[in-house]
């Protein structure tokens, strides 16, 4: 079971520095809406697994968990900057997880948005990269008010 934790955080790990590169991020989507999943770590006020909706780095992989119940799904791709302020902050609102490099067996990665948002930042920082945001002015704002937010 360690063995398996350490797998997943190893593949988190490499989906941000892979998205931080790419800018890029890829998402299952059928006419029902988003490809999601119910959280194995985190529970509601009432006791109740919290949603997560699942991405990949890249689109092979999302292609591969083409399967069981997500047959009818089809490949999109996303920007990271649409990512970052569309969908981790959005998320964030309506109480759901980031879930990260899900595979064919539905194990991956669970985050926080804000602090997937804030993981992603490290890296960029490191990558000397910013981002054109529109909701933001460059990545030190989006930094402060995401730390203003889980103060």
């Amino acid at each position: 079971m360690l063995q398996d934790s350490l797998l997943i955080e190893k593949r988190h790990k490499r989906f941000i520095k892979t998205i931080c590169k790419s800018e890029v991020v890829y998402v299952l989507k059928s006419s029902g809406g988003f490809a999601t999943s119910s959280s194995t770590q985190y529970d509601d006020d009432d006791g109740n697994p919290i949603g997560l909706i699942c991405f990949w780095a890249e689109k092979a992989l999302a292609k591969s968990c083409i399967k069981g119940e997500w047959i009818k799904y089809k490949v999109i791709e996303i920007s990271l900057v649409d990512f970052i302020e569309n969908w981790c902050i959005g998320m964030e609102n309506d109480n759901l997880l980031v879930g990260s490099e899900f595979d064919q067996n539905m194990f991956g990665f669970e985050a926080e948005p804000l602090e997937l948002i804030l993981d992603l930042i490290n890296e960029l920082n490191s990558l000397k990269k910013d981002l054109n945001f529109r909701k933001f002015e460059g990545i030190n704002d989006l930094e402060q008010q995401i730390k203003d937010i889980l103060k």
